[in-house]
């Protein structure tokens, strides 16, 4: 399919909503990002691209970088990682700290705060900087070699980083954090804080599109089976408390940061990216949940 078309038709539809909702004022890094920012890419599993506005400026990846993270600690724990935390939706806030005191320091899921700290952990205890191996992967899978992280949101983020902070104190009082908790949110933060833009992050993600496979280099990044559970949990976890609306509205696996992006798969199809920074509620971009519903209604694709 030719996608070019569809985008345009997207992007021009929805220029009258594009602003609307608040971006991520508790990172002060975040707070000064214009909400008129609108990217989107679909990069199909041919090496087609097809991209409308600003799909090719960096922007901060934030809570996205979570399932590549997850993704690179799977490939060292395999199933092992889940005696350390759930597969369930949450159904709360993504920085909640009721459920983990409820559910003895084992975080519900690996997209929200609680357990991804716990998954930044496995990757401290097995790499020298674990914020530049997972830099260093996503490279791998979008083909670049300058993927990074801003410094100075990086910073702001671990500045502002308390609730955070809390969540890690309180799971390495159960066990289940292995190394010191500044370590760790060192660590997160400077992950979160890596920057791409729409384009190259469609082509990360590409991979979970291919049955595990990254397209570009022949990559077995994981086995289908494996790459399968992880777009099931992009599925029910991947857009925070509202992942059910999400899937009802969308139809797609997707997984969304309050930098405003939000990566989804089309199997056997395409890897997909919006970035448009100004947020609804739930901290999904509004104008990016939007389009990507729009792309699901125009196209007549989704995984139902």
């Amino acid at each position: 399919m030719n996608y070019q078309p569809i985008l345009d038709r997207i992007h021009g539809a929805l220029k009258p909503v594009i602003g609307q909702g608040k971006v991520a004022t508790y990172i002060p890094e975040l707070a000064s990002v214009s909400p008129d920012h609108f990217g989107m890419a679909v990069v199909s599993l041919d090496g087609t691209v097809a991209s409308v506005g600003d799909a090719d400026v960096p922007f901060s990846i934030q809570s996205i970088s979570k399932l590549f993270a997850l993704t690179l600690a799977f490939q060292r724990e395999g199933d092992s990682l889940w005696a350390r935390v759930g597969r369930e939706p949450s159904g709360n806030p993504f920085n909640s700290l009721v459920q983990l005191e409820r559910e003895s320091g084992i975080p519900r899921n690996p997209f929200i705060n609680a357990g991804a700290l716990v998954v930044t952990d496995i990757l401290v205890s097995r790499n020298t900087n674990a914020e530049i191996a997972t830099a260093n992967f996503l490279g791998r899978l979008c083909g670049r070699s300058n993927v990074t992280y801003d410094p100075r949101v990086a910073q702001s983020e671990r500045q502002t980083s308390s609730r955070n902070a809390a969540m890690a104190h309180f799971m390495k009082s159960f066990g289940n954090l292995n190394n010191k908790v500044g370590e760790v949110l060192d660590a997160y933060c400077r992950t979160c804080a890596i920057s791409m833009s729409a384009t190259d992050l469609a082509r990360a993600v590409a991979f979970l599109a291919n049955r595990g496979t990254n397209p570009w280099s022949g990559e077995k990044v994981l086995d289908a089976s494996s790459a399968k559970r992880m777009s099931a949990l992009m599925l029910t976890c991947g857009t925070y408390d509202a992942a059910g609306d999400f899937a009802y509205r969308v139809g797609l696996p997707a997984k969304s940061g309050v930098g405003g992006g939000i990566v989804a798969i089309l199997p056997g199809e395409c890897g997909i990216c919006v970035w448009s920074p100004a947020l609804e509620e739930t901290g999904n971009s509004y104008a990016g949940s939007l389009a990507l519903e729009m792309f699901t209604t125009l196209t007549g694709k989704s995984i139902f």
